[in-house]
């Protein structure tokens, strides 16, 4: 091939490379002196692995919402506390508080399973480190200078050893609902 004609190739090259997709990848490869697929064949793609289709999303309701919609399905715990108590004797209410008190401790239960934070009996004589957590122990009375301090028990503590609240799977409509309305057909 004539310099005359390499030149006429180059500029041919330059600007059809310029332009065209397809002929700017075959020089690459030809320049990095890789096989040429055959013109005409169709390019080999690579298979794009089908992804599944997103899982509708749930509706969302607050995990709080969950806890006082459980409180009132099994403790009617949110009509006792929005019943006016005053035309009722204290035997009424004391009665009423007993089947509220068991279903709201079946609810922390099942939901939280509170333990008492601390082991030891209340009144008894306890050691509060220096670098104490203050969400852990919370000193009241003569409290001076720097600890670590030691002191009578006055309260355990709680705490929860899990806390599994159901997911909400209603509508969204819904989602601030704690009871629904009942009506008798």
């Amino acid at each position: 091939m004539s310099i005359f004609a390499r030149i006429a190739t180059a500029f041919q090259a330059f600007f059809l490379s310029l332009f065209r997709k397809e002929t700017s990848e075959r020089i690459a490869l030809a320049i990095e002196g890789k096989e040429l697929p055959k013109l005409g064949a169709p390019e080999k793609k690579e298979k794009k692995e089908k992804k599944p289709a997103p899982k509708p999303k749930s509706p969302e309701r607050s995990d709080a919402v969950n806890l006082v919609a459980a409180l009132q399905r099994e403790a009617r715990f949110v009509d006792f506390l929005k019943e006016e108590l005053d035309a009722y004797s204290d035997e009424q209410v004391g009665a009423a508080a007993r089947d509220v008190h068991r279903g709201c401790v079946e609810v922390f239960e099942r939901f939280f399973a509170i333990a008492p934070l601390m082991s030891q009996e209340e009144n008894s004589a306890v050691d509060v480190p220096a670098d104490f957590d203050p969400g852990l122990f919370h000193l009241t009375g003569n409290v001076a200078g720097e600890g670590p301090y030691q002191g009578s028990l006055a309260h355990h503590g709680w705490k929860t050893t899990k806390c599994e609240i159901p997911k909400w799977s209603g509508s969204k409509k819904a989602a601030s609902v704690v009871a629904p309305a009942e009506v008798e057909v």
